[in-house]
């Protein structure tokens, strides 16, 4: 399961502590990025795992993040999808 949580600048280290702390949310793919990365105000936290991860990350985080679905939510883990593959590539150059 993938979600998208988005939440205000003033708001993101709590965010990113409880995300983190939590024992079952931490174990799930975590990525933060600023909301700059497609044009948008605040931080955005990006969660791949599974449907117990994801459902106790909203939990956790109803009052502090908001989940953001349609084209929203798809440019933003295909932009972080594009930067994971030129970091891997980067990296088979340095193997080569």
């Amino acid at each position: 399961m993938e979600i998208v949580l988005n939440f205000k600048s003033e708001n993101y280290a709590k965010t990113k502590d409880i995300l983190l702390k939590d024992d079952v949310v931490s174990r799930a793919s975590l990525v933060f990025k600023e909301g700059s990365i497609i044009s948008k105000q605040g931080y955005y936290c990006y969660i791949r795992g599974t449907d117990e991860q994801c459902k106790k990350a909203l939990e956790l985080t109803k009052d502090l993040a908001k989940e953001v679905i349609d084209k929203e939510k798809l440019d933003l883990i295909n932009k972080i999808k594009e930067e994971e593959n030129r970091a891997s590539e980067g990296m088979g150059g340095i193997f080569d």
